[in-house]
């Protein structure tokens, strides 16, 4: 459904030096230097699948999206969508998609939701019975009955993100594009939310690509993930591939009623491990171990403490994806 290949963005950044002269200079004799945003990206999408599309703020991500859905051309490089191209076959590209941005919306301000739902039905010239049994199917999924008269300014942030949605979905396109849909909502919404997702893209087969910083919507929604970082692919792979290759660390927590555990307990010294390879922290009775399973085994980890202090219960689990896509971001990757 999307294949990327070689994708490249350069902008042309203006230096402006200090000051009133600086001022003049930039005006008639510019200096400029050339910015990389996207460096030969390369991947591809089958129909129906979920991607999580992710990287720290400033690795391009935006400007891929951006260049995915025909709002900016690449320097090089080629992208289609369905067979399209985003830039040369814009009028027809955009009826075939959908687009939600978290932090901007494409709903009229001051019309009640309804209406501006029959604005969008006019504008992808939806005919009357397919809008009829989309706003039934949209209605159920994501819940809109109990708001869809009130304007869109009297919306709260969880109604108007699942009214964008439902907007975006509203021509049934074959590919959605989320942009941070979950940013700022609560736990019940974001859960609404993803469960909706996951409906749409089950029931019709619908590609998503899905760029968030929430990572329990990648874990709990993504077939697969692709990373980017400084304008570069870093990773593509599943989620348990990303946990098999970059997984090492582990976290052991116990109860115990020792008085000063943390004393008793040298894992540094004792598995002559570095500051990074390990960490305890204590709260009241319990304490966590992060370690490396890389530098010492779990086995060792386990036995050292069973064999040092009094434990009254333990387990051993593996790192959550948030933990190891942190780890990457601040040590990269290889």
């Amino acid at each position: 459904m999307i294949q990327v290949e070689n994708l490249r963005k350069e902008f042309k950044k203006t230096i402006k030096e200090p000051g009133l002269k600086g001022s003049f200079k930039s005006l008639f004799k510019p200096k400029t230097e050339r910015v990389v945003a996207v460096d030969d990206i390369s991947f591809e999408v089958p129909k129906g699948e979920i991607l999580g599309f992710i990287g720290p703020n400033g690795a391009g991500k935006s400007t891929v999206i951006k260049m995915l859905t025909g709002i900016l051309t690449p320097t090089s490089g080629r992208c289609t969508i369905n067979g399209k191209n985003p830039t040369v076959n814009r009028k027809s590209y955009v009826k075939e998609i959908g687009v939600v941005f978290g932090q901007r919306t494409q709903l009229w301000w001051d019309l009640p939701l309804r209406e501006t739902y029959g604005v969008l039905k006019e504008i992808y010239e939806v005919d009357e019975k397919s809008y009829r049994e989309r706003m039934a199917f949209l209605n159920e999924t994501l819940d809109l009955e109990s708001f869809i008269s009130s304007p869109v300014r009297t919306l709260s942030l969880g109604q108007r993100m699942r009214a964008d949605i439902a907007a975006s979905l509203l021509h049934s396109p074959k590919v959605l594009f989320l942009d941070e849909p979950t940013i700022g909502l609560d736990v019940v919404v974001k859960d609404n939310i993803r469960r909706a997702i996951e409906q749409i893209n089950r029931q019709e087969q619908t590609t998503v690509i899905l760029t968030t910083h929430d990572l329990a919507d990648i874990e709990l929604l993504a077939d697969r993930i692709v990373m980017i970082d400084k304008g570069k692919n870093v990773f593509d792979g599943s989620v348990g591939e990303l946990k098999t290759r970059y997984g090492q660390m582990r976290e052991l927590n116990f109860v115990t009623d020792s008085t000063d555990p943390e004393s008793a307990l040298s894992y540094r010294e004792h598995f002559s491990l570095d500051s990074e390879d390990v960490s305890v922290k204590r709260e009241g009775s319990s304490v966590k171990v992060r370690f490396n399973s890389e530098a010492v085994a779990v086995s060792d980890v386990l036995a050292y403490t069973l064999a040092t202090v009094r434990v009254n219960d333990i387990s051993v689990k593996d790192a959550d994806i948030e933990e190891i896509i942190r780890r990457l971001y601040k040590q990269g990757v290889d």
